[in-house]
């Protein structure tokens, strides 16, 4: 589902820019860190300095026996019993799935006391490489986007954003396989208060991978996606494929890597899926104001969904700078940006359903705002 490496053939100048940065370090063997020439016995002894930096992602991971576990095999139980599988084949698969300790350090939260700062956020996405790349993705696909608006009643501009965000069109979908991940983090999640649940969420995307594989013919261990499992275009987790997913192109399968008619559908679908609503009327955020009495705090309070309508802001304190619809629920959203001022939003149930999506107000409102970029940078309509 995810893309393989693919190596690329060496043009004559890359060639030569290979062998010019060659070049000083066969020179660095015969010269001392102060530039001076090495007598002839310590030549051939000095080593290139190397630039220090984050150490390189382990996507292979190291040969941990899974069999083993205690937890292992009652999974391997799970799955002949509930789905029939054969007890041989799937011992013989965990055989080979490896333990990847990056996806462990990968998947910690941030640590505790770090200040979120959405304008820092947000620049990681709204910047111009994304919407440049978004502008050419949407002209390509021009009629899967306006076919998905017209069928889902998902602006393409959202589809736009969130494909953008999440793999930035395709381009970085990942590199890990999917098995080694999900079984590293459904049996080794690192200590969290919520270790258990994050624990039991993974196994079932475990499951869910093998059935999927079962299911449309594919080997499971060649799936590619994100340290957390995620993979495609969308970045959609294994159980998110068996239910949400469609064959948008029609060619009779589902292809989130390669086909972005299903990409596209595919999001449109989980989005409906998750309470997009196609009547809400206006835009997704509006920018609102707060009163210095802080009554409006336990607006904050109410959960990822749309539950106050236009009269109940106001008497929380809470107002914006155009009337808002008398039939349609907001919630309140803040965003931090650090040691400056919070930004507070009003936003629909349409902008909740994009935290579906990924639970953070940072996500969704990225999501928005590139895809209101992409489609300024355009110009023109669908």
């Amino acid at each position: 589902m995810t893309s393989l490496l693919r190596h690329l053939p060496l043009r004559p100048r890359h060639l030569l820019a290979l062998l010019l940065a060659a070049a000083p370090f066969s020179q660095a063997l015969a010269i001392d860190q102060y530039g001076y020439k090495l007598p002839p016995s310590k030549q051939g002894k000095a080593k290139a300095k190397q630039k220090k930096g984050p150490p390189p992602i382990d996507y292979n991971g190291e040969f941990v026996n899974f069999g083993q576990w205690k937890e292992v095999r009652l999974f391997i139980d799970g799955m002949v019993e509930k789905h029939g599988f054969q007890r041989a084949e799937v011992e013989a698969l965990m055989g080979q799935v490896r333990f990847v300790e990056s996806a462990v350090q990968l998947i910690k939260p941030a640590p505790p006391g770090k200040p979120k700062n959405w304008q820092a956020y947000s620049k990681q996405f709204i910047e111009p490489v994304r919407i440049d790349a978004g502008v050419k993705f949407w002209n390509e696909n021009r009629d899967a986007l306006t076919r998905a608006q017209e069928l889902y009643g998902v602006p393409a501009e959202i589809l736009v954003g969130i494909i953008g965000v999440e793999t930035v069109y395709g381009r970085n979908t990942g590199r890990f396989r999917v098995l080694d991940a999900l079984t590293t983090l459904a049996f080794s999640y690192p200590e969290a208060p919520s270790r258990a649940e994050r624990m039991a969420f993974f196994r079932g995307e475990l499951e869910a991978t093998l059935l999927f594989a079962r299911q449309n013919g594919v080997d499971p261990l060649a799936l590619r996606g994100s340290y957390a499992g995620a993979v495609g275009m969308p970045q959609f987790m294994p159980s998110s494929i068996m239910k949400y997913a469609v064959d948008f192109d029609g060619d009779g399968r589902i292809d989130l890597l390669n086909s972005t008619n299903d990409a596209i559908g595919s999001v449109a679908a989980f989005l409906v899926a998750h309470g997009w609503q196609r009547a809400t009327p206006g835009p997704l955020v509006i920018a609102a104001n707060v009163s210095p009495s802080r009554s409006w705090e336990p607006l904050l309070e109410r959960g990822l969904s749309a539950n106050f309508l236009a009269p109940d802001l106001l008497a929380a304190g809470v107002n914006t700078t155009s009337a808002l619809p008398a039939d349609v629920r907001y919630g309140l959203v803040d965003l931090q940006n650090g040691a400056e001022a919070t930004e507070y939003w009003l936003a629909t149930n349409n902008f909740f359903a994009i935290t579906q999506y990924n639970r953070s107000y940072f996500y969704a409102m990225s999501v928005v705002e590139l895809g209101r970029a992409v489609k300024l940078s355009r110009g023109g309509d669908m």
